[in-house]
């Protein structure tokens, strides 16, 4: 039996490499399609980019393929190989085709759909995030058939590739709900994260929730002279600045009554973990830090901590009264400020929606209205124990392709894992091949391509090991 896993190891290896020229060109092709999602003008360029992933999966032999959404809903593609043992276990591969907006578009070195291969990389709106990482589980299956001689894969594959996670996923719970029945699993793949450096994979285990508010003070209708009322009405910037600056504590810690309650700490074994991770700081601020000089955040947590596994209030934006060159004298009659929360398990967004509305009710003076609205519903955050039997495999199947010790992590960002897994009812890890200096949201994004040939062969080692008896019979414990 070690005999014939080597061999098999061997042949996906060398599977994945005979695939890299079409898969580079095929991947390229997808990179040209503007599927920008968040822009109307855009949205056909939507449709045309799950049109070619329907046809591709349709060239490559999946013998189911649809496409979904009407009106409203952007268009997601969803597939499903069966395996030729219908015992087998069935895994739901996630991720989306919509990218983001290009601007601003003058620091692009080269047009953002006109990919460029430099190196070992493809530069283009969407190489990373997250066609690149869809199109690596396409080839993680062709090369898992052709590693295993088989015509059908060793578990049932389902693909699930949405069109509208950069929008924030509005309608992910109605397209759920509408195909619950052809969504079906025992575990979930989500492939929209990174490495945490090239030399130092990893794997994550969670992302952060998120929730989006305006908070804004109102005096009175209209701005008026500084001179002839300043000092004797409210200022509603100055009242709004004294409630930005009471949102944390000199620790950094946030200042909403029960923010903490729900707060899941991390295990010894995941900040064990996170502590063995290479960081430099200068390094980090360099690629992370938009030019800021130190690191700061919570006292007692690490940088990698602190961007993890506690949650945040920041500050996205402040706009009021008059902004122009010059001065105006004037007391603004409104005053707004852009909040957004990073939550971590086992927060809900409804709970700190409600935290947010009694702290501005409590720093809202008397002479001044508030009004708190939010940006959609929020995100809930995710998070899946390292020692879970799905983990269990996919480190495995991702030490064989990288040929080194592959430690856990989790991801700062947000994404629609926590909605996946509690409708699906199924544990959901996690498979990604890029890294967090892709660029991705930014102008020049690219992938590494030699990453995602190593996702590809972990993939179709994954879809081998999970048909084992022993880790099919965990995972449907």
């Amino acid at each position: 039996m070690a005999g014939d896993s080597r061999h098999s190891e061997r042949a996906e290896r060398a599977a994945v490499a005979a695939l890299t020229d079409s898969f580079v060109a095929g991947l390229c092709e997808w990179i040209r399609i503007p599927s920008i999602g968040v822009e109307p003008t855009h949205h056909v360029d939507v449709r045309r980019s799950a049109e070619w992933l329907a046809k591709e999966l349709q060239q490559d032999g999946w013998p189911e393929v649809e496409i979904w959404g009407d009106g409203p809903t952007l268009p997601a593609v969803f597939a499903c190989w069966p395996a030729a043992d219908p015992q087998a276990p069935t895994v739901l591969v996630y991720g989306h085709h919509d990218v983001q907006p290009v601007d601003p578009v003058e620091r692009w070195e080269h047009p953002p759909f006109e990919p460029v291969i430099s190196g070992d990389e493809i530069r283009g709106r969407g190489a990373s995030d997250d066609k690149g990482q869809v199109a690596m589980h396409l080839l993680a299956v062709k090369a898992h058939l052709a590693a295993t001689g088989q015509n059908a894969p060793s578990v049932t594959v389902k693909l699930f590739v949405e069109g509208e996670e950069e929008s924030g996923s509005p309608h992910l719970r109605k397209l759920l709900e509408d195909h619950r029945n052809r969504l079906g699993c025992d575990l979930v793949v989500f492939t929209d994260t990174a490495l945490h450096q090239r030399d130092a994979p990893t794997i994550t285990t969670g992302q952060r929730g998120v929730l989006g508010a305006e908070i804004t003070f109102t005096g009175g209708t209209d701005d008026v002279h500084s001179g002839r009322a300043g000092g004797a009405i409210p200022n509603p910037a100055t009242a709004l600045a004294k409630l930005i600056a009471a949102l944390h504590d000199d620790d950094n810690r946030i200042q909403l009554e029960g923010f903490y309650d729900d707060v899941r700490e991390p295990s010894t074994k995941e900040r064990e973990d996170y502590a063995a991770l290479p960081f430099d700081e200068r390094e980090w601020l360099a690629r992370n830090g938009g030019g800021a000089q130190e690191t700061s955040g919570e006292t007692g947590y690490s940088t990698f901590e602190r961007i993890w596994v506690r949650p945040t209030a920041e500050v996205n934006g402040i706009s009021s009264g008059y902004t122009g060159p010059g001065l105006k004298t004037i007391i603004p009659a409104s005053a707004t400020a852009k909040i957004s929360f990073r939550l971590v398990p086992d927060q809900h967004p409804h709970k700190v929606k409600d935290q947010l509305e009694r702290f501005v009710a409590q720093h809202t003076p008397e002479g001044i209205r508030a009004e708190v609205s939010l940006r959609g519903e929020g995100v809930p955050p995710y998070a899946i124990s390292p020692d879970d039997p799905a983990n269990d495999a996919v480190r495995t199947a991702m030490e064989l392709a990288f040929d080194q010790p592959v430690r856990f992590a989790r991801a700062g960002g947000s994404g629609p894992a926590a909605v996946l897994q509690q409708f699906l009812g199924v544990p959901l890890v996690y498979l990604g091949a890029t890294l967090p200096d892709d660029r991705v949201h930014a102008p020049n994004e690219r992938v590494v391509v030699p990453l995602l040939l190593k996702g590809a062969e972990a993939a179709a080692h994954l879809w081998r090991m999970l048909a084992e008896a022993d880790i099919a019979k965990r995972l449907s414990r």
